[in-house]
């Protein structure tokens, strides 16, 4: 359906981006912590990072940014690919006197950093209503887990409490030190979820987050509340696993195959992939920071591992030329580990 184009848009909206809402979105860019910062540091260089959906934001905050700053402070953005707090651009962090980091909450606390987590304004409770549908009845089973991403975090106890009012025993839990706050999930790190309750309702936008949720606790059931988009689904990771399986399958009969360690701050597993080495002659160490198909067509293996950020071949696995799997699908390929035992890569700890 064709937009109207003398319709305007807040700040912030990504139907230009091909992530369609049915919510517009406004965020706080907290420019007065920035221009503090600046102050106090008697910066020179502002170094800004926008995750992808929000780059065409950039030229926006600069601007606002240039109206509070004094004349000689240059502002510049990171055009390097951004997918979470993992994904810092520390060429362009030290080569800067402030540098801030939209979109994400802190992996790791850094004196050198300023996380500006962008919490959305829309509404969470309409959507958690509908959710009942899917929920047990609390006189049935009145203990749910409780989770969403960093962007919705500053709804977190107006979602608990809103539980409990209707009569849940909420469960909720920090996870790892990968994770900043209560009940909250990466993309790689599900472990607040960890929790004593049969269903998990997961407030939040896309299918990735709740999908991997199911397969690391495959006995839940995952009730995806999605507050952006306004729908209710239940995560089903059955399509998923089909095409995990497959990618293993084709990836029995390699004989050489490329072990990638990405150099990204917070998704190197160093140990992990020398061990893969050390373990198989005909394994062969590759470092990258961004790891892509073209990238990899000209060293010709017959297969992949990768050890960086799991979502590389999840999201992006069905894009490469030649299998792409994770570490324990890999134990899988070769025959380590038998085919019931395929699990989704998780990632826990810091750099």
């Amino acid at each position: 359906m064709s937009q109207d184009s003398s319709e305007s848009y807040s700040e912030g909206d990504l139907r230009g981006t091909g992530m369609s809402l049915k919510h517009d979105r406004e965020w706080d860019y907290e420019l007065d912590r920035i221009t503090e910062a600046v102050a106090e540091r008697d910066a020179e260089t502002v170094g800004l990072q926008f995750p992808e959906g929000l780059k065409r934001r950039a030229s926006a905050v600069t601007d606002d940014l240039r109206a509070e700053l004094p004349e000689d402070v240059t502002v510049m953005t990171s055009g390097q690919p951004c997918y979470g707090a993992c994904d810092l651009d520390t060429y362009m962090m030290r080569r800067t006197d402030v540098f801030v980091h939209f979109g994400h909450s802190p992996m790791k606390e850094s004196e050198k950093i300023i996380y500006v987590p962008l919490f959305s304004n829309v509404e969470v409770t309409p959507i958690m209503a509908e959710s009942l549908d899917e929920l047990a009845d609390p006189e049935d089973d009145p203990d749910v887990g409780l989770v969403t991403t960093a962007q919705h975090m500053n709804k977190f106890e107006e979602m608990r409490e809103w539980l409990e009012d209707r009569g849940y025993e909420v469960h909720t839990r920090r996870g790892d030190d990968r994770l900043t706050h209560e009940g909250q999930v990466l993309g790689c790190n599900y472990a607040s979820a960890d929790v004593d309750a049969d269903q998990i309702l997961y407030v939040g936008g896309g299918k990735f987050h709740p999908l991997g949720l199911a397969m690391e606790h495959p006995d839940k059931h995952v009730v995806i509340a999605d507050p952006v988009n306004n729908a209710i689904t239940v995560a089903d990771p059955e399509k998923f696993l089909k095409q995990r399986y497959a990618s293993v399958h084709k990836a029995m009969d390699a004989e050489e195959w490329g072990v990638i360690f990405c150099t990204k701050i917070g998704q190197g597993r160093w140990d992990q992939a020398q061990e893969i080495v050390d373990d198989n002659d005909n394994a062969y160490l590759i470092t990258m920071d961004e790891v892509t198909p073209d990238r990899l067509t000209n060293f010709g293996f017959d297969a992949y591992v990768n050890t960086g950020c799991p979502r590389i071949t999840t999201d992006d696995g069905p894009q490469f030329k030649k299998p792409m799997l994770t570490p324990g699908e890999y134990e899988i390929a070769i025959g380590e580990k038998p085919l019931d035992e395929l699990s989704f890569d998780t990632f826990h700890g810091t750099w």
